[in-house]
């Protein structure tokens, strides 16, 4: 008879077990657990949660301030167009170089929220000094410090993310983020494109600055203390070296599907812009608009589902939607004329990035669990959006210029579809712990968000103290005796559990067929 003695956060739990090896019952084997931390076992605050919320929507809305009203207000001041092409050219070539610095840095660092509140103030001086020196060098220099301080803050809400409620959890809390975040660049872009027209192009980038002031009162609302007890859980206190991480496969696989995702999808408004410019000049801003503001209502109805469904479902099928979605998209621009089937055809481009801004990073996190380098492989995938989005704009004008609408959409619709090919090489990343978690986040019967997230957290807290054990046999009938009914709220959600077969008995025999091959292993040791 072998007894596992389970001692969790929260108090102790003693099972039975029978453990058949050989034919023979084994000697009485006592474990203890006690490094599951207590904190894995409490949600994180709703002050937390809702501080990444509104800091993730007013971020949204700083940045959103350097995208298009930047050429406008330069072209205001009669610079030329060679000189707005060169220092905007110059800070998406320093983005590009700092993304995989700037995710080792948040990777060394503290405090995250350190660390973004300083790129927010940097982002802050840019906007102000873009506002009142509108001379070359300043400009430039602005450029280089907005996009250096950008490169850091996208894997701050990452890792913050991640700390706040576990890997379990993440897809959820990334599809909030997303929501956010759409939420943001269009309310943003409305009220700065008001205050252009009745302001002065000037006032957007003084607005911007403003904006920078909120946006830190809500990152002073997350407790850090929530985010580092939940780091030492989910992200590991081991460090894998750089060289492991950066020649990772299945990272590589996962930055050349995001390329060739980049290198297919850039180009295709701004081509489709210039040739609704030249079809009805005097909608064509109006349509524009109506084609970035489309995808993003999109976005925030669809990011959440996307996040609750992306450990039930899998990332792979998720990504095949993803690609897919940008292929048809291709295609359909490639062939439709009419300027308001164009501005529906943009809802795929909604699609695309609802799945590719929740899936993207829980890939990463999925790839880097326990090597303490996640932000570092966002900063290696982030220069593979850069690059992609880079080259994607001249290849698209190049074939546009001399081989017409139809092939140069049909090109970038074949490069959707190479990278749909090259996905295949990617494993699934995700976890059956993360699965399990998920499934009982999604039961019916658990109604309040925080029993959710306290109980994704009790499944990843299982799982950290099973690998913790040197002993691989006693770690792996650990964990599935933990998992086995310990908790009410999962006996009650179990038949709606989306992970495992739809019918009892099949799921009763994928059960057995686990508890089979662990009495293998068993025998084996």
């Amino acid at each position: 008879m072998s007894t596992l003695a389970l001692e969790l956060a929260g108090g102790r739990l003693d099972r039975h077990t029978k453990v058949i090896a050989g034919g023979r019952l084994d000697r009485h084997t006592k474990v203890t657990l006690s490094s599951a931390a207590p904190a894995a076992s409490s949600a994180p605050s709703s002050a937390s949660a809702r501080g990444l919320d509104w800091f993730t929507f007013f971020l949204a809305d700083i940045q959103t301030g350097f995208g298009p009203f930047v050429a406008i207000y330069l072209t205001a001041h009669a610079w030329p167009q060679f000189d707005i092409g060169l220092v905007l050219t110059a800070g998406g070539l320093v983005a590009l170089a700092c993304q995989m610095p700037g995710g080792a840095l948040v990777d060394a660092v503290r405090s995250a929220r350190l660390v973004a509140a300083l790129a927010v103030g940097a982002i802050c001086v840019s906007a102000l000094a873009l506002a009142i020196w509108p001379t070359f060098p300043v400009v430039m220099a602005t450029r280089v410090l907005h996009a250096g301080a950008s490169c850091v803050l996208g894997p701050v809400i990452a890792a913050i993310s991640l700390g706040l409620v576990g890997h379990a959890a993440l897809g959820g809390r990334l599809g909030r983020n997303a929501r956010f975040a759409s939420i943001g660049n269009g309310v943003a872009a409305a009220a700065m494109g008001a205050c252009g027209y009745l302001v002065s192009n000037q006032a957007v980038f003084f607005l911007t600055a403003i904006l920078a002031v909120p946006a830190v009162l809500a990152l002073m609302r997350i407790r850090m203390g929530e985010v580092g007890q939940t780091k030492e859980l989910e992200v590991g206190t081991a460090v894998t070296s750089i060289r492991s991480v950066v020649t990772d496969r299945r990272l590589l696989a996962f930055a050349g599907c995001i390329l060739l995702f980049q290198l297919a999808n850039a180009a295709m408004l701004p081509l489709m812009g210039g040739i609704l410019t030249m079809r009805s000049s005097e909608w064509a801003s109006t349509l524009i608009g109506a084609c970035i503001v489309v995808p993003q209502l999109v976005v925030a109805l669809f990011a959440p589902w996307v996040g609750r469904v992306a450990d039930s479902w899998g990332r792979r099928p998720l990504l095949v939607v993803c690609f897919g979605a940008l292929a048809l998209r291709g295609i359909l621009f490639a062939v439709v004329t009419d300027p308001y089937l164009i501005v529906a055809i943009q809802a795929l481009d909604g699609v695309s990035a609802a799945v590719l801004g929740v899936v993207l990073p829980l890939v990463v996190a999925d790839i880097t669990r326990g090597t303490g380098r996640f932000n570092l492989g966002l900063g290696i995938v982030g220069s593979a959006v850069g690059i992609g989005a880079a080259f994607s704009t001249t290849l698209g004008g190049y074939a546009m210029d001399h081989f017409g609408r139809t092939l140069a959409f049909s090109s970038l619709a074949t490069i959707a579809a190479c990278g749909l090919a090259l996905l295949w090489l990617l494993p699934e990343t995700r976890r059956v712990v993360g699965a399990l978690a998920s499934a009982a986040q999604t039961a019916p019967s658990l109604k309040s968000e925080r029993k959710r997230s306290r109980l994704s957290a009790n499944w990843d807290a299982r799982a950290d103290s099973a690998r913790s054990i040197s002993n691989p046999t006693i770690a792996t009938t650990q964990l599935l005796i933990s998992s086995d009914r310990s908790s009410p709220e999962l006996t009650a959600g179990a038949d709606h559990l989306p992970w495992l077969p739809l019918s009892k008995a099949a799921r009763n025999d994928s059960l057995s067929s686990v508890r089979a091959a662990i009495r293998s292993i068993v025998r084996e040791n």
